[in-house]
């Protein structure tokens, strides 16, 4: 139990996502006379006040390192809003937490959304004091925004069991402060809340020696980054990597932070801790100048009378014109330094505590917390056994078997659509001019053909789990996707983030240029991550942990790759499917042969691919390929001669029509059906031809309706073919108030492959598929968000006969 234990034992207090859906019980601890009853009630109470996002609540529950950021940066900085704390904390490898006061609701994990509603509506500043004046106000209707100092952070953190914090500069001991006693709150939080804060010390204008006698009054732990330096180092200035002030003790990295923190945590020791963080050096503003600017910032602001709140604005603003400006940026620069450096802590801290709990069977047991309320000696503390009811996703996480895996690209998508214009002669123009810049209107999403391939399963999925397996790069595009796909309710356990270690390992990113009919004119696509790197050893354990219903792979992998994941699915009992991507990636399928002429695919009955929705360029290039690469041999012959088909045009026309027979669509799908049973032509404005090989067995070649649509059937008592089912779904509808074209075929194999692994046919499911294509036709997203709404259609489709 004591391994246990210190998993989450920091917690005063967890989220109405934990604590409201995950406790089980509370058991009193021996020698205090409190009963069960009275401490779930307080629980619960507490419950109903604290809001924590599910992601940090998860991440909390099952020891992923978390970094907490104050909200005051926001509401009250001068820095922007391009500081990107949150892409630096996910791109280290932690989730990020951003605490406040949200409409009277204490928070932490606020999202962009919520932040941006505090500065635009205005926010009060909330030290430990303010806490329950707004959160009270909040319960009795008065509903006021809060963005947390220091102080009011490290309250927030501690109850929602987080143990490390980054921040800017640490408050102090004001100038005169043994007279005015004008010490922050900061401080003497910091001696009663067990939180590790990451800083660049204490604002140069303070008196940093009293500040440090102060902290050191408190029982906290303060420490100093060598940062490459031998010796003793000075404890930071802030703005400055010296103050003329020795640090109270040296810490050398990352991890000997996390080991103090855990120390402190297992000794059982309530005060925090402080790291300071001095200033890269090349952002650092000389000790020279920056006390020089003080001295007078000080004065002034002394002989105007700005006391109190007001003072430390005041001084702000003077060293900023009196450094002409240069302490912005070195201020934005600091904490981005210390927010990264706290990233790392929580990382190795997480790794240090999951070392230490080894002995524990699995995360989603019952884990123990330890609840007491900050600074007050004598309150019993809780032992809350607490076995997570997790969310959506924490659920997918904890069960490795999936319904649908997506073998794919990810990539940060850019839809560039021309905005029209007048051509030579006056009349308007549809397409954009080559040699010139075009006036359009641009929008970014994340995308990628594997990742909005199970974007749209997952989201007409009733309870199959869909799960993408892909890469991205250490870099902030790929921590902004892993955050996309966690916020949608994607499963990431099967995100490969690949380090610097490796070359070419850029984050996959797709620029598509769209004519003012919002049809594509051409696209550029860096996916070099997917065809650089090679890891089939992995690809195959994701198949066989996952146990898919159905594979699902996309053409941007290299041609090995495509060869791994199809034989890794036929090994583990699933069914695959093909999603060409492009004509030029399309061609991967069919590969040459292998030494000793060897064909990478096989042949029906049990062929490597199942299902492919190729449109007619893609077909036509795998045709081809497939033509130049000897897959027409003598086996093949074998399953085409079981066809039976003579004299097929007049067939071909009336199944289709002569423009697209004209096109050699039937008769390349034909060719190709040995090696993939079932091709879906995506044809836009005219629909989808679906062209499939039949078993003897199959109930179509005994159903009166689809007798109009059988092509072929074999009379030869074959043990395989039974017959070749061909049939033009035409539109479900004409679309003329097109957004973007982006993702629309995706979203289509999506939703078909999602109906498939519900047990639907291919047949019954390609006009839901069409009208969830439809929907993202009307979207700026890739994937329409709208696609839930197709969940009841998609479950008729499936139960149809």
């Amino acid at each position: 139990m004591a391994t246990r234990q210190h998993l989450l034992s920091r917690a005063h207090h967890v989220s109405s996502a934990l604590l409201g859906s995950r406790l089980n019980k509370c058991a009193r601890l021996p020698g205090f006379n409190t009963t069960q009853k009275r401490l779930r009630s307080t629980d619960s109470q507490l419950a109903s006040l604290l809001k924590v996002s599910p992601e940090v609540a998860d991440a909390v529950a099952t020891n992923k390192p978390v970094v907490a950021l104050e909200s005051t940066i926001y509401t009250h900085g001068a820095l922007g809003d391009d500081l990107y704390l949150e892409d630096i904390v996910r791109k280290n490898g932690a989730v990020p937490a951003v605490c406040g006061i949200l409409a009277g609701v204490p928070t932490v994990g606020l999202s962009t959304a919520e932040v941006e509603r505090m500065v635009n509506e205005g926010a009060k500043k909330a030290s430990r004091r303010d806490l329950a004046y707004l959160v009270g106000k909040g319960l009795t209707g008065t509903k006021i925004h809060g963005g947390t100092t220091i102080s009011g952070t490290m309250v927030l953190s501690r109850l929602a069991g987080i143990r490390v914090f980054g921040t800017g500069g640490l408050g102090g001991v004001h100038k005169g402060g043994e007279n005015s006693m004008d010490i922050s709150a900061d401080l003497t939080e910091l001696g009663r809340t067990r939180v590790a804060v990451v800083s660049s010390g204490s604002k140069g204008f303070l008196d940093i020696p009293r500040t440090l006698e102060f902290l050191e009054t408190h029982g906290v732990l303060v420490s100093t980054f060598a940062d490459g330096r031998q010796g003793n180092v000075d404890f930071p200035a802030f703005w400055a990597r010296e103050s003329g002030i020795k640090s109270p003790s040296v810490v050398q990295n990352e991890a000997e932070a996390a080991a103090m923190i855990y120390a402190q945590e297992q000794l059982n020791i309530e005060s925090g801790l402080l790291f300071a963080n001095p200033i890269p050096e090349e952002y650092a503003i000389s000790r020279k100048d920056m006390e020089h600017a003080i001295s007078v910032a000080v004065r002034e602001a002394d002989e105007k009378g700005f006391t109190g709140a007001e003072n430390t604005p005041y001084i702000l603003r003077r060293i900023r014109e009196l450094t002409d400006g240069r302490s912005v940026p070195a201020n934005k620069y600091l904490v981005q330094s210390n927010v990264e450096r706290a990233a790392k802590v929580a990382v190795e801290l997480s790794k240090l505590i999951e070392g230490g709990s080894r002995s524990r069977s699995s995360s989603s047991q019952a884990a123990a917390f330890t609840i007491q309320s900050p600074g007050t000696p004598g309150t019993p503390k809780v032992k809350v056994d607490i076995k997570p009811e997790p969310s959506k996703v924490t659920q997918q996480q904890q069960s490795n078997t999936a319904d649908i895996l997506v073998a794919g690209s990810v990539a940060l998508d850019l839809s560039c659509d021309y905005s029209g214009g007048v051509d030579a002669e006056g009349n308007k123009a549809v397409s954009p001019l080559a040699h010139v810049s075009n006036p359009s209107h641009i929008t970014q999403s994340v995308g990628g053909v594997g990742h909005n391939v199970a974007l749209a399963a997952h989201k007409v999925s009733e309870e199959g789990k869909v799960r993408l397996c892909s890469m991205v790069g250490d870099d902030i595009a790929g921590a902004t996707i892993l955050a996309n796909l966690e916020a949608s309710g994607l499963d990431t356990t099967c995100i490969r983030k690949l380090g610097r270690e490796y070359p070419s390992t850029r984050t996959a990113q797709y620029v598509a240029v769209n004519d003012a009919d919002k049809n594509l004119v051409m696209a550029m696509a860096d996916m070099a991550i997917f065809s650089n790197h090679s890891f089939p050893t992995y690809w195959n354990s994701a198949v066989a942990a996952t146990k898919p219903k159905w594979l699902v792979v996309d053409g941007n992998w290299a041609e090995a790759d495509i060869q791994t994941w199809t034989e890794a699915g036929r090994k583990h009992g699933a069914r695959v499917a093909f999603e060409p991507v492009s004509a030029a990636k399309s061609e991967r399928l069919f590969a040459p042969p292998k030494h000793g002429g060897q064909l990478p695919l096989r042949l029906f009955p049990n062929p490597s691919v199942d299902l492919a929705s190729p449109n007619q360029y893609e077909l036509a290039a795998m045709h081809a390929a497939a033509t130049r690469n000897e897959y027409f041999s003598h086996s093949w012959f074998e399953v085409i001669d079981a066809f039976g088909m003579r004299g097929s045009r007049d067939k071909f026309v009336r199944l289709t029509s002569s423009e697209i027979t004209d096109m050699g669509l039937p008769q390349q799908n034909i060719q190709l059906l040995p090696y993939i049973p079932t091709i879906i032509t995506k044809l836009g404005s005219k629909g989808a031809l679906v062209t499939m090989l039949l078993k003897p067995e199959d109930p179509l070649l005994r159903d009166v309706n689809a007798a109009p649509y059988i092509l072929a059937r074999n009379y030869n008592d074959h043990p395989y073919v039974g017959g070749v089912y061909m049939r033009l779904f035409p539109p479900v509808e004409e679309v003329k108030d097109v957004v973007s074209v982006n993702g629309v075929g995706d979203t289509f194999l999506g939703v078909l492959v999602a109906g498939l692994a519900m047990g639907g046919r291919v047949e019954n499911l390609v006009d839901v598929a069409q009208r969830a294509a439809c929907l993202s036709l009307r979207s700026h997203e890739s994937v329409s968000m709208e696609l839930a709404g197709l969940k009841g259609e998609l479950r008729l489709a499936v139960e149809r006969e």
